[in-house]
């Protein structure tokens, strides 16, 4: 088992990866034998539900099940899960757990944030993109139909307890929809990492124990590192280094609101947003074109899309971008990259280049 913290002062957490720790008790810390709710999803369920219910000796009342899915990710099932805290009447000194991928981890964060004005949850992440991204950090939300995760708070889990094992049950999609945000990491802050990944595509995709926790480890030292420097994305009035963990994303949110969050995977747009990104770099000079052809080839090869769907205009994208969190005083910020390994944020790039970027990708 490799163990790292995410150091925020009195809110310092750690990070478990590793196999088989669901069953591990001791590894839950100080929320084991508190009075405790878990919420999970159909798919999970299924796989992983009996386990954790036993290690934690949780009765059927103590678990909420919701279906799987981006659309799961609502104000309406927020409700639903208040419903159910204030019915069993989970008090104020307990805590929520969250089994499951990026939706159920995103959506459990934000109950756990405004429960009683803010109570402790547990991350199990037991998807490839949750294990390297959105279990930490303390991003939480929820989607609304004009944009993606435009309701949430900051609020950070007690631990996080990434099991591998959990990856050898994903489906080939969602396990390229995780290796997006990893390659993520190596475009933004590691030239080396992104190479290693270059060399070891074909293993990570094969689920070699050994290269997943290398990968999931090194995704979770850059992220964590980020976070203890800009917790809440409110440096440099957002533009600061927590900014720098959406390259891509600004692309990849406006994809999958115009698909209304039902057919594209998060993983699958941010994939798209990266290559977009990328070309937007080198157009503006900045990062070399084959740097960024070897960005695209990566995409590809871990079988993500590296082109938006099918019918999106450029003026789609300016619309939906619009409305992005980034955006302040009326102008678009992008994270670029000034090479590979080192992004940054701009709302100064050449507007002739963004035109040509959203051109070359889209209809019409």
């Amino acid at each position: 088992m490799n163990t790292l913290d995410v150091e925020l002062g009195p809110r310092r957490y750690p990070i478990h990866i590793g196999a088989g720790l669901l069953a591990r008790a001791e590894l839950y810390g100080e929320v084991r034998g508190r009075p405790l709710r878990l919420l999970t999803d159909a798919t999970v369920a299924t796989h992983y539900l009996a386990t954790v219910r036993d290690t934690l000796r949780l009765d059927a009342t103590q678990v909420l099940v919701l279906p799987a899915g981006e659309a799961t990710k609502t104000m309406a099932n927020v409700e639903r899960v208040m419903d159910w805290l204030l019915d069993t009447r989970l008090p104020r000194d307990g805590a929520l757990v969250a089994l499951g991928g990026g939706v159920i981890g995103d959506l459990a964060g934000f109950c756990a944030a405004i429960y009683q004005r803010g109570i402790d949850f547990v991350q199990i992440p037991t998807t490839l993109l949750a294990q390297v991204d959105s279990s930490v950090g303390g991003k939480t939300g929820v989607n609304h139909p004009r944009g993606k995760n435009m309701i949430g708070a900051f609020h950070q889990p007690r631990l996080v307890l990434a099991d591998t094992d959990t990856l050898r049950t994903l489906p080939p999609r969602e396990l390229g929809a995780g290796l997006a945000e990893v390659i993520k990491y190596g475009m933004l802050g590691d030239a080396a990492f992104f190479a290693w990944l270059e060399a070891q595509l074909d293993a990570l995709r094969a689920l070699d124990a050994a290269a997943l926790t290398q990968a999931i480890r090194r995704s979770c030292e850059m992220k964590a590192a980020i976070v203890a420097l800009d917790e809440r994305e409110s440096l440099a009035g957002g533009a600061g280094p927590r900014a720098l963990l959406n390259l891509g994303h600004t692309f990849a949110h406006a994809i999958e609101t115009y698909t209304h969050y039902s057919e594209w995977l998060h993983g699958e747009a941010v994939a798209t947003g990266l290559c977009m990104a990328a070309d937007l770099s080198a157009r503006l000079g900045w990062l070399a074109r084959e740097d960024a052809q070897r960005c695209v080839r990566l995409v590809e090869r871990a079988g993500l899309p590296s082109r938006p769907p099918a019918g999106m205009r450029s003026d789609d994208f300016r619309a939906l971008m619009s409305l992005d969190k980034k955006v302040a005083s009326g102008k678009l910020r992008l994270i670029l990259m000034k090479k590979l390994g080192e992004a940054l944020v701009s709302g100064d790039f050449d507007p002739a280049a963004l035109d040509a970027t959203l051109r070359h990708y889209c209809a019409g």
